[in-house]
């Protein structure tokens, strides 16, 4: 057979006895999560800010990465909402390489799983305990979804997941903000599109269950730019595409009508040390447009403690194992920078 069934891994049910998230902690995370939905329903004028490693590769590193967020946090509250990116799933355009924590807890070797799920968790619950942070992270796999939804207060479905009917209908039984990136193509009618889908309610098959979802209010998207024929990055962070997805949302019968803008990937054509100056346009387009002020929630930022990236061999702690990172210095000067703009 083509599928060689390795070993049975444990259920989401089973991961949670394992290791549970405590009482206290549970109501810290609800009380982001109600903060976050007021930006998302216009209730509040806080700015997001999704922010960190392109992939959280080793615990240590990313727990201190955010412990430093949260000092920043504190300083800035009044005007921003830090969510930190702890991307426990990385996608691979072809296959091949790290496809993050959940599969390899040790990038260097072997995967597994069962291993994985448990690293993934602990994580989580490190970073809630430490910061009081409840995190974000990429849908990359729906049927993950059960093994954290207590510990996440946002969640990204990518540019090569945004067409797949699983994703749109699972989003579409989640109780925190989801965003939908357009796909590598640029067409953002089929974000928007994914978006009307994961607003809807829907009967499907789910874990081997038929289930029923009301819909997710939160569901919106995020600009990531795109890539042409020719494998040419072409952004859509300008002010002329925020004001195109203001009409193309008015032309559509949705409810919190929003948008977060990812300054790396296409958007920055991957070159990390772009994303100061692509923010500072982002918010300056909101500055001189109502209309865009109220479409543009937030950015998402790849950051880390170190810039750049590496081999997974070369072992620099807190540096990128996967796309390269704005290092720590930059991204210190940065969020003050916005918190000063919004």
């Amino acid at each position: 057979m083509s599928f060689k069934l390795v070993k049975e891994v444990m259920t989401p049910q089973q991961l949670k006895e394992a290791l549970p998230m405590p009482a206290e902690h549970a109501k810290w995370k609800a009380n982001r999560d109600a903060m976050i939905k007021k930006v998302f329903t216009g209730e509040s004028d806080k700015f997001l800010v999704i922010i960190g490693p392109c992939s959280a590769d080793k615990e240590d590193s990313v727990c201190e990465y955010i412990n430093r967020l949260a000092k920043v946090q504190d300083k800035v509250a009044d005007k921003l909402i830090i969510i930190p990116r702890i991307y426990t799933n990385k996608p691979r355009t072809t296959g091949e390489g790290y496809k993050g924590i959940v599969h390899q807890p040790n990038p260097e070797k072997e995967p597994d799983l069962q291993e994985g799920l448990l690293a993934m968790r602990k994580m989580h619950l490190r970073s809630l305990a430490e910061t009081g942070f409840a995190a974000a992270d990429e849908m990359l796999y729906p049927e993950n979804w059960p093994y954290v939804d207590d510990l996440l207060s946002y969640v990204a479905v990518g540019a090569r997941s945004v067409e797949d009917q699983q994703h749109r209908l699972t989003i579409s039984g989640m109780d925190v903000p989801a965003g939908m990136k357009n796909p590598t193509s640029g067409d953002l009618s089929v974000m928007l599109n994914s978006v009307v889908a994961a607003q809807g309610s829907h009967t499907f098959l789910y874990r081997a269950y038929e289930v029923e979802t009301t819909g997710n209010p939160l569901a919106h998207t995020i600009l990531r730019g795109a890539v042409n024929k020719h494998g040419q990055s072409i952004p859509n962070y300008h002010y002329e595409d925020l004001i195109r997805l203001v009409e193309m949302y008015a032309e559509r019968d949705l409810v919190n009508q929003a948008t977060i803008v990812d300054a790396n990937h296409a958007n920055s054509n991957k070159q990390y040390d772009q994303q100061p100056r692509i923010i500072k346009e982002i918010l300056h387009s909101r500055n001189v447009s109502k209309e865009i002020e109220q479409l543009v929630k937030g950015v998402m930022i790849e950051s880390y403690l170190e810039p750049g990236s590496q081999k997974i061999s070369e072992h620099i702690y807190g540096k990128s194992i996967t796309d390269p990172c704005l290092g720590w210095d930059e991204t210190e000067k940065l969020l003050y920078t916005i918190a000063e703009q919004v």
